[in-house]
């Protein structure tokens, strides 16, 4: 028997981004590792920031979405705001709430400055990278054959271009 299409989305809904992340996909490790990195640069970040003015978008959101725009291949910072709007997955990555409205893709631009100053975004690649590592999930040798990894797949492109 043919099913009935119905053309209107339910209105309310009581269900969070993180029940629409199944269980076992790549990014909830990758998402542990990112926010244990995070929490300890946590202190650099309110070195960087100051106690008043208009509230920016945190830079460990930023951090973990320039993660998404590599992991992906998002070839640009509009292109990822745009995306942000209603990808589920990428909300639950950067901890989002479901009506929470996406940031601006300036915010990369204004921020990239300060983020290169004081070299966050190096020393968060590299915690994750560490941590990878210690947990199996990258292995030492970035150019191993025998058995690649998830984050070895995913970030060599950063390091030495596409493979």
């Amino acid at each position: 028997m043919r099913g009935t299409e119905t053309k209107q989305a339910t209105m309310l809904s009581l269900l969070s981004p993180e029940q629409r992340v199944p269980k076992d996909h790549p990014l909830r490790r990758i998402k542990q590792l990112a926010d244990a990195a995070l929490q300890q640069l946590s202190p650099v970040f309110d070195q960087m920031y100051s106690a008043m003015g208009r509230p920016s978008v945190p830079p460990e959101r930023l951090l973990k979405a320039s993660l998404l725009m590599a992991f992906y291949s998002v070839r640009s910072e509009r292109l990822f705001c745009e995306l942000l709007d209603y990808n589920l997955m990428f909300r639950w990555f950067l901890d989002m709430n479901m009506i929470e409205e996406s940031f601006d893709h300036s915010s990369f631009s204004l921020n990239r400055e300060r983020l290169l100053e004081h070299e966050v975004a190096a020393r968060f690649l590299a915690a994750v990278v560490e941590q990878a590592r210690a947990t199996g999930l990258m292995s030492d040798d970035l150019g191993s054959a025998q058995e690649p990894s998830l984050l070895q797949d995913l970030l060599c492109p950063l390091f030495h271009g596409s493979r």
